[in-house]
C-alpha cells in the first residue's frame, strides 16, 4: 500500500514550566536547540505565546490507532534503520535494529517534547526509525511508531506505558509468600484488556500450598474463558504448559514484586540467569530486582518481558461507568437491571447484585468491581432484597 503524503500538522509541545535558563546554562540550551534544527524541515517552525504555550507545524500523516489518533513525522527514512526497543530508561534506549545488531539511542528532542499522556516518549517494545551518529554503536531514535498493544498503568497523573507491541500479559501472583490478592489479578486483566493484550493468569509458588484450597477461584476465571496455569519452580509444576503458551509470542510477565517472575523466567530458559531475591521475612513483600522493562529472546521462539514488580496498579483512563465492560460475567444480567444507568451498587431491582445474591456471579469479584469504581476507597456492601 502507497505510502500516504504528509501534510502540514499542528503539533503542541509539552508546556514549558522550567524556571528561565541561567546566563551560564545558555552553551548547552543553543547546542540543543541547534542539535534539533539539524532534522528540522524548512515547513517546520515552532511558535507560541511566552512559556506555556508551544506549537509546531510539522511534516506528517495523522493514524488512526486505538486509543485515537497518532502524528507519524515525516523524516528521510533513507538514512534510518528500522529498530525494536529493548530497552528504555529516562532519554536512553538500547535498540535493536533488524540485523540483530544492537545501538544505545538517544531520542530525537522533537519526539520527546510533544505533548502526550504517557510519561515516557520511548518505551521497551516500541518499533522505531533509528539514525546512527557516526560512532558504529550510537544513534538517535528519529521516530516512534504508532503502538498496536500496551500494558499500562497511572502514576503521579500521569500514564506510564510498562511495554508496547506484545500479544499477551502473563499476569504472575503466588499462591503464597507474598498472599495472592484477587483484586489485583483484576485490575491486570482490566489494564490488559484495555491495551488489547490477551492475559493468562499464572498462579506460582503452588508447592506452598494444598491446590484444592484454589479449585473456586480458578474456576471463577476459567468459566469466563481466562487461561490459568498453575506453576512451581521447586518442582516443575507447570513449566512445560507455561513454555507452551509462550512459544512464538511476545509475552509481557507483570505482577506484585516477589511473586518469582524471574525465577519463572529462568525457568522458561536457563539463558536468562536473570536476578531473583528472597522475599522479605519482616512484611513478607517482595524485593524488586528487576529495575526497567527489557525485552528478551527464548529459545523455544518468542519474546518475553520483565518488568519491574508493583504493590498497587492505578488504572489508567477508566472511568467507572465503563467498569462493568470489563467484568464478563455482568454482561448477561445487566440487561436485567431496572435502570439503564444503574451502577449496580445502591439502585433498587439490579439484576447484577441479584445474580451476586445467588452465586452465579463471584462476590469477591463483586467487591473487587465495588473498589475499582470507588477509586479505592472503602465502599458499603449492597445485597439484594
Amino acid at each position: 500500500m502507497a505510502k500516504k503524503k504528509g501534510k502540514k500538522i499542528r503539533v503542541a509541545f509539552k508546556k514549558n514550566r522550567q524556571r528561565k535558563v541561567r546566563k551560564n546554562k545558555l552553551s548547552s540550551h543553543q547546542m540543543d536547540e541547534q542539535l534539533d534544527s539539524q532534522y528540522m524541515d524548512a515547513s517546520e517552525r515552532l511558535t507560541g505565546k511566552g512559556d506555556l504555550t508551544r506549537h509546531r507545524t510539522v511534516m506528517g500523516v495523522e493514524q488512526e490507532t486505538k486509543d485515537g489518533t497518532a502524528i507519524v513525522i515525516d523524516i528521510d527514512e533513507s538514512t534510518c534503520l528500522k529498530g525494536r526497543v529493548i530497552r528504555s530508561q529516562g532519554l536512553n534506549s538500547v535498540v535493536q535494529a533488524e540485523d540483530g545488531h544492537r545501538f544505545d539511542c538517544t531520542v530525537r528532542r522533537l519526539v520527546r517534547t510533544m505533548a502526550r499522556d504517557d510519561r515516557n516518549a520511548v518505551v521497551a517494545g516500541d518499533h522505531v526509525l533509528i539514525r546512527p551518529d557516526g560512532d558504529e554503536n550510537q544513534a538517535v531514535i528519529e521516530r516512534v511508531e504508532p503502538r498496536r498493544s500496551y500494558l499500562s498503568r497511572g502514576s503521579k497523573r500521569r500514564e506510564h506505558i510498562l511495554v508496547s507491541n506484545i500479544d499477551q500479559a502473563v499476569i504472575v501472583v503466588s499462591a503464597d509468600d507474598p498472599p495472592l490478592k484477587p483484586s489485583l489479578i483484576d485490575r491486570f486483566l482490566i489494564s490488559s484488556e484495555k491495551g488489547n493484550i490477551h492475559s493468562i493468569i499464572c498462579i506460582n509458588k503452588i508447592d506452598l500450598v494444598d491446590p484444592v484450597e484454589f479449585q473456586p477461584l480458578i474456576g471463577v476465571y476459567a468459566q469466563m474463558g481466562y487461561d490459568i496455569v498453575l506453576t512451581s519452580v521447586v518442582d516443575g509444576t507447570g513449566i512445560g504448559r507455561l513454555r507452551s503458551l509462550l512459544k512464538e509470542k511476545q509475552t509481557v510477565f507483570s505482577g506484585q514484586s516477589g511473586v518469582g517472575k524471574s525465577s519463572l523466567l529462568n525457568q522458561i530458559d536457563s539463558r536468562l540467569s536473570l536476578e531473583t531475591a528472597e522475599i522479605s521475612q519482616e512484611n513478607r513483600k517482595g524485593r524488586h530486582t528487576t529495575r526497567s522493562a527489557v525485552l528478551l529472546e527464548i529459545a523455544s521462539g518468542g519474546w518475553v518481558v520483565d518488568t519491574p514488580g508493583i504493590r498497587q496498579l492505578e488504572l489508567w483512563d477508566v472511568i467507572p461507568e465503563e467498569v462493568e465492560g470489563f467484568f464478563r460475567e455482568f454482561h448477561a444480567f445487566v440487561p436485567q437491571c431496572r435502570f439503564p444507568d444503574c451502577s449496580h451498587t445502591h439502585e433498587a431491582d439490579c439484576g447484577v447484585k441479584r445474580a451476586v445474591a445467588n452465586d452465579f456471579i463471584s462476590r469477591q469479584r463483586y467487591q473487587s468491581y465495588l473498589k475499582i469504581i470507588a477509586g479505592d476507597e472503602p465502599r458499603p456492601v449492597y445485597h439484594q432484597t
